[in-house]
């Protein structure tokens, strides 16, 4: 007697995206559709991506197309409670609608014409860093306290406001303060020499207190709203300081692995503000004393490797002789070391 054979019927995988009001949006496999390259221009246009979902992504800051693009799996998982294999696929398709290939030299010369370049006050410490501290990357300064940090992060924060023919970028600052040192009678002072109203320079610069690592992480992440959501011309954004927090909340060799890895998150934050938004991210670095060094200077920078590979250009200021702060290049892609001179005087940071 033959028996009548029958296909199996297909089992359909559904996927469940909650989020915080309670909502479930219900995904079925079979429905994905993916649309062909260059036809995806909304989070809602990939494959497995709803309102809902896409309202979820948003509130976490993936908005566009190349957040999503260049998120990890992980984040998104953690973001929507989606399984890895839909969540790679979403991965795949924004990075199929969007050129994340090779580049030619010409073309990333091109674009580093777009870099804008913000004065110091300084025109030995401008020349110092090829013209000025630059968009599109990180840059640290490290010292002692006394050595001009903090000065040198008021100087920019109004610099930042000039015109680009005056040093500037037109642009608004953002000052997070881990240790209290954001002074605004040093921002009129400042504005008053440049020739800008104090009032409105003040105006220009949104100041947040960190006060645990754990909102300073929060605060760089909430760049990004002020940009997208705000429509402010964000040009500066400054860290004082990066690792007081840091350095404070992990104490002994046991956290050390921890730390390091929470940093390396927060710098990758800050980097990729800078190269998305074309703005110039500056961050001040707390030292210690090497005691195993009898020759030469012993100070060194905290956060070991971590903060020196992110940290596109780094300088060193030390005080040096009548009230002079120097300046020191010690790490560039494309500048060599030097040294330069300048004071802090009233009216901001001048030549000596």
């Amino acid at each position: 007697m033959k028996q009548k054979l029958t296909e199996p019927k297909s089992i359909k995988e559904k996927y469940i995206s909650t989020d915080d009001m309670g909502r479930k949006e219900t995904i079925d496999e079979e429905e994905i559709v993916e649309k062909k390259d260059g036809s995806i221009h909304e989070l809602t246009d990939l494959p497995g991506i709803g309102p809902t979902t896409a309202e979820k992504l948003k509130s976490v800051g993936f908005s566009d197309l190349m957040s999503i693009a260049v998120a990890s799996i992980g984040e998104i998982m953690e973001a929507t409670g989606m399984s890895e294999a839909l969540v790679k696929r979403i991965i795949a398709s924004a990075r199929s609608n969007l050129k994340m290939g090779f580049e030619s030299g010409e073309e990333l010369l091109k674009k580093r014409e777009q870099i804008i370049r913000l004065h110091t006050g300084s025109k030995a410490f401008n020349d110092l860093l090829g013209g000025g501290f630059e968009t599109g990357s990180i840059t640290e300064c490290f010292g002692e306290y006394g050595s001009g940090k903090s000065q040198l992060a008021h100087q920019l924060s109004v610099s930042c406001q000039l015109g680009s023919e005056s040093g500037g970028a037109n642009g608004v600052a953002v000052f997070i303060d881990t240790e209290n040192t954001f002074r605004p009678e040093r921002i009129q002072q400042i504005a008053k020499s440049l020739g800008i109203d104090p009032a409105e320079a003040l105006r220009n610069i949104k100041v947040a207190r960190a006060y645990n690592s754990d909102h300073q992480m929060l605060l760089a992440e909430k760049v990004e709203d002020l940009i997208k959501k705000e429509g402010l011309n964000v040009k500066l954004v400054v860290v004082d300081s990066l690792t007081a927090h840091f350095r404070a909340e992990f104490v002994g060799r046991g956290t050390l692995a921890d730390r390091q890895q929470k940093l390396n998150r927060h710098m990758h934050v800050l980097s990729k503000l800078a190269s998305t938004y074309n703005l110039c991210v500056y961050v001040t670095n707390q030292v210690m004393a090497k005691p195993d060094q009898f020759f030469g200077d012993p100070t060194i920078a905290i956060g070991g490797h971590i903060v020196a590979h992110n940290s596109t250009t780094r300088v060193y200021l030390r005080k040096g002789k009548k009230g002079s702060r120097v300046g020191k290049l010690v790490d560039s892609p494309n500048l060599p070391d030097g040294e330069c001179a300048f004071l802090l005087t009233e009216h901001g940071i001048r030549d000596v």
